[in-house]
């Protein structure tokens, strides 16, 4: 009798066991060709390996109807969940339509959708807001609270740019002596933010500070500063490696630590829980740190590619 309730109880673990083995995720990615994301999509290969977990991980370059038809294509091979970076966050209602009407759990990640989430839906990421806020507040102090300040903003179509520009003048408004004189797109990419940077340059703009919603573009407007004659603060977000270089050499003020592998580990745990009928948080927060010169030993080894 005892072995026969032992053999039920094996046979009852088993599909459990099958189903974590077998489970398949699609996962739509806003752009491959992205320094930062690329750190965020290599962290969620390796966890989706380690939770033994098939995926299969697609580059929207950038464009919103390919990336809505990766989403369908992935319903229609009947993956068990999506993880999506959107490309546009304003233009995820198609996106979540479609993964609700065909009941498959969508976990959004880095980029904070406009729309409600609703149902089996989640969101793993930081506050954008902050960042900007930590970002501008590093930069004010090195301004002794006083000059002129220009923003590089990120995709106008992302909700990261309109929250972290929104943290940055949060503070500027805090200090009667700091003024906002430019703002302007560089849509996260170096070469864009050289192309900008030269211009307020050629333009003969009085800039002290530059803002910036990434550290792509910041590093963009370091090469466009050249020599940076003029002492030009610079700040960017993200913590990548290459930024990280720059803090070491003195050439920016700070960046703002985004975890790239606690997003890309969260959404990929968030995905597996919910694809097995289990329970997550709507917003699951990877706070924001502030790197400067003084701490940046600590975050050397972190969001390495």
């Amino acid at each position: 009798m005892k072995k026969f309730v032992a053999g039920l109880l094996l046979l009852s673990l088993l599909p459990a066991a099958a189903l974590a083995k077998d489970l398949q995720i699609g996962v739509s990615m806003a752009l491959f060709d992205d320094n930062f994301l690329t750190i965020v999509r290599n962290s969620i290969q390796k966890e989706l390996k380690k939770e033994n977990v098939n995926g299969q991980v697609e580059d929207a370059k950038n464009d919103v109807s390919q990336q809505l038809q990766q989403v369908q294509n992935f319903i229609g091979q009947g993956v068990d969940a999506i993880i999506v970076n959107p490309v546009d966050t304003n233009a995820v209602k198609p996106i979540m339509d479609q993964a609700s009407k065909a009941g498959v759990p969508l976990i959004f990640i880095n980029r904070r959708p406009a729309a409600e989430l609703t149902g089996k839906m989640a969101y793993v990421g930081s506050n954008s807001q902050l960042a900007g806020r930590l970002q501008m507040e590093a930069l004010a102090k090195q301004m002794n609270y006083k000059g002129n300040v220009a923003i590089l903003l990120g995709d106008l179509a992302n909700e990261s740019t309109r929250e972290r520009t929104k943290g940055v003048k949060e503070i500027v408004a805090k200090y009667p002596g700091l003024k906002i004189v430019q703002e302007q797109t560089a849509k996260f990419m170096r070469n864009d933010a050289v192309d900008v940077v030269s211009n307020w340059l050629t333009a003969g703009d009085d800039i002290q500070a530059i803002a910036s919603n990434n550290d792509e573009m910041a590093i963009g407007a370091l090469q466009a500063l050249g020599k940076n004659d003029n002492h030009v603060l610079v700040a960017g977000v993200d913590g990548t490696p290459d930024a990280l270089q720059m803090i070491k050499n003195g050439k920016m003020v700070a960046t703002v630590f985004q975890d790239a592998k606690g997003q890309g580990e969260g959404a990929v745990q968030a995905a597996v829980k919910l694809a097995k009928g289990e329970s997550v948080e709507k917003n699951v927060d990877i706070p924001f740190q502030l790197i400067t010169k003084e701490n940046m030993a600590k975050f050397t080894s972190l969001n390495q590619k």
